[in-house]
């Protein structure tokens, strides 16, 4: 959100992520549909429509893995960051990818049915009493569901029309539909018998992508933002010695809340450590000239009043802030998004009065 990164228009960066992405996607399916038939040639062949489609399956199934992967890897390791900035990007061509896999089935299946297309998919298969034989084409149409919602909504104007917390809450619809896909692969896999390699794949990918947020987890929660330690009515953060220049110290409030207290020019401002897009860790980011970059998708935000500068108009909360003894204390009562907050000078710390 500055003048040499803008997150909502084409850029360089854009570009490049795409194309690696679309090159990605065509090479792995040009090796699904030329190189594994002859791989495979010793097990039951399968007809080249019904090998197109699961190459497209199975591509649309990788790529969610990825997508589910990213966000847990730039936790454990900021240089998976860069992954995140276009992600949005990569869920909808996984969409395009999983309607080209549903057509695909249709289109093969039930070409000559008496009844419509999407009738016979819903009525051909009634068996929901045994595993075996169950229906798997309901999860596929759950999950395929999902993903179109979510891509629908992928814009920032269903972000502040539907609020960023509703809109979060919403995406988060991608680990039900990435489950309802992998019962809906498995559940196939169980009516082929010939070939078990799908569920082999389908198993170890859910497996890594369970790993990688349990590890996330577990290191969020070794070294989460500490609590503050309530003083009246402020709250001390930590010492001020403890803040690098150009860096901050995100810490937990009594309410809940977090909150990033930012050292700069040799003073402290405190904003909220949620950015108002998609709730990044602005506590990450680096501040330079007064402003914080979130590491997440680049918006940016002034740390005295929480306002992304023009034209952007973004706004986060902003704390007030006072030294006792070396000491930082906030006060947990959040300014309305965009409240300046007048800086507090560090080397007058000597000279801040204890609070009763």
């Amino acid at each position: 959100m500055s003048v040499r990164y803008i997150p909502v228009q084409w850029n360089r960066t854009k570009w490049i992520y795409d194309a690696v992405m679309l090159a990605a996607v065509g090479g792995l399916l040009w090796v699904f549909l030329y190189v594994t038939p002859d791989l495979l040639a010793h097990e039951k062949p399968v007809s080249g429509p019904i090998h197109t489609a699961r190459a497209f399956g199975v591509c649309a199934f990788l790529m969610l893995t990825v997508i589910l992967c990213m966000g847990p890897l730039a936790r454990l390791d900021r240089r998976f960051l860069p992954l995140l900035y276009n992600r949005r990007h990569f869920g909808v061509m996984t969409l395009f990818v999983a309607i080209t896999h549903a057509a695909s089935v249709l289109n093969w299946y039930f070409a000559f049915s008496p009844l419509g297309k999407y009738e016979a998919l819903l009525s051909a298969n009634d068996s929901y009493g045994q595993l075996a034989g169950f229906p798997f084409e309901v999860f596929g149409m759950a999950g395929l569901f999902v993903l179109a919602v979510m891509a629908t909504t992928s814009h920032d104007f269903w972000m502040k029309f539907l609020t960023p917390r509703l809109w979060k809450s919403l995406h988060y619809l991608v680990y039900p539909a990435y489950a309802a896909i992998v019962a809906h692969i498995s559940l196939g896999v169980l009516q082929d018998t010939q070939n078990q390699t799908l569920a082999w794949m389908t198993g170890a990918a859910a497996g890594v992508v369970i790993l990688l947020h349990l590890a996330a987890a577990l290191r969020e929660l070794r070294a989460g933002d500490p609590a503050t330690d309530v003083r009246g009515d402020w709250e001390a953060v930590c010492r001020v010695d403890e803040i690098s220049e150009g860096l901050a110290r995100v810490a937990r409030l009594a309410n809940g809340d977090r909150v990033a207290v930012f050292r700069q020019a040799g003073k402290l401002s405190a904003i909220a450590n949620a950015c108002a897009h998609q709730n990044g860790p602005l506590g990450e980011g680096r501040v330079i000239d007064c402003l914080v970059t979130c590491p997440w998708h680049g918006f940016q935000y002034n740390v005295t009043d929480g306002r992304s500068p023009a034209p952007f108009t973004e706004m986060v909360p902003t704390y007030r802030l006072k030294l006792s003894d070396g000491i930082v204390l906030v006060d947990p009562m959040a300014n309305p998004p965009g409240t300046y907050v007048e800086p507090v000078i560090v080397t007058t710390a000597a000279s801040q009065e204890r609070p009763a």
